[in-house]
């Protein structure tokens, strides 16, 4: 499954919000005060985007290679096709 990079980051930030939403929610019942409950929240959103940012850069790292065979197998097979049309256009002018 090949993400891109903007879709991942949309993704990962809208994890943290609801994440970040989750925990206000849950502090928010809970008799603590309003700053607590407020730095908590954030703190559990930045490090819910981070750590599915890491998990997003362990998962290209360990997929490095097979997307790399993949995208330079599109490449020579668009190449290939590219071939084929030309040929296909030259043989109609003649």
């Amino acid at each position: 499954m090949y993400f891109s990079s903007r879709s991942a980051q949309v993704r990962n930030l809208l994890v943290a919000i609801a994440n970040g939403s989750i925990t206000l929610i849950i502090l928010l019942i809970a008799p603590l005060g309003l700053a607590a409950v407020i730095i908590n929240t954030l703190l559990v959103t930045v490090a819910t985007y981070f750590t599915a940012l890491t998990a997003d850069r362990i998962i290209l790292f360990l997929q490095g290679e097979r997307s790399q065979r993949a995208e330079s197998l599109n490449r020579s097979r668009a190449a290939q096709i590219q071939r084929v049309e030309s040929n296909d256009l030259e043989r109609r002018q003649e």
